[in-house]
């Protein structure tokens, strides 16, 4: 990734603040730039092995219980998140040579790279927010109103009914005790519709609206 002279420049600065390096936030930047700037899925020995930020919900990392280190990644995600905007596929800046997420980019080198990969159907894009615990993951597509959910292995597509998806909670990891935070209150799942897998009728599912 070509980076300007103000960019590089933001990056040394946030990693003498935060004190951790330059190649740790560099890592950081350009998973925040492969998830539309809204997410990240990175691995880092200084950040905690692996771990993923959602803006505007979870940030999980290697030590569960390091909330020190937590909050430092947050902090450094939320400060670059707005830094990306530029390199963001669409905008005409130096990221339009960057591969797409779902043709699975390596993020870094060696021991410290990270696969940003798509578990979610490739038609449909970049989510806005995406997340997950334990056996968990969610990936929430404001545009088409559309809401992955992955459990076990297993993708089930929902309708969001137009709720915008923020957050997740869940019981045991079990479908019908996921809740999620939206914009008008916790939404149960288990009430959205099924587009397509597991209790769908049309397991390829209709076009997103």
């Amino acid at each position: 990734m070509q980076l300007t002279e103000q960019t590089s420049q933001k990056i040394h600065e946030l990693a003498h603040r935060h004190g951790v390096s330059p190649e740790a936030v560099l890592l950081l930047f350009e998973a925040i730039v492969q998830g539309n700037g809204n997410l990240a899925q990175f691995n880092h020995p200084e950040l905690g092995g692996a771990g993923q930020w959602m803006r505007g919900g979870m940030t999980m990392v290697g030590d569960l219980f390091d909330q020190g280190l937590k909050g430092k990644v947050e902090a450094l995600c939320n400060e670059l998140s707005p830094l990306a905007q530029p390199y963001l596929a669409g905008s005409g800046s130096p990221s339009a040579s960057l591969p797409s997420a779902a043709s699975d980019p390596v993020v870094g080198d060696g021991p410290t790279a990270c696969v940003f990969r798509n578990w979610w159907p490739a038609d449909l894009g970049i989510p806005d927010s995406a997340g997950g615990q334990d056996r968990v993951r969610y990936a929430y597509f404001g545009k088409s109103k559309r809401l992955a959910v992955e459990v076990d292995g297993r993708v089930t597509i929902y309708d969001t009914l137009g709720h915008q998806i923020h957050g997740i909670s869940q019981h045991q990891g079990a479908t019908s005790s996921l809740h999620f935070t939206s914009s008008e209150g916790p939404v149960d799942v288990a009430s959205l519709p099924v587009i397509a897998g597991p209790g769908s009728q049309n397991p390829a599912g209709p076009a997103p609206a």
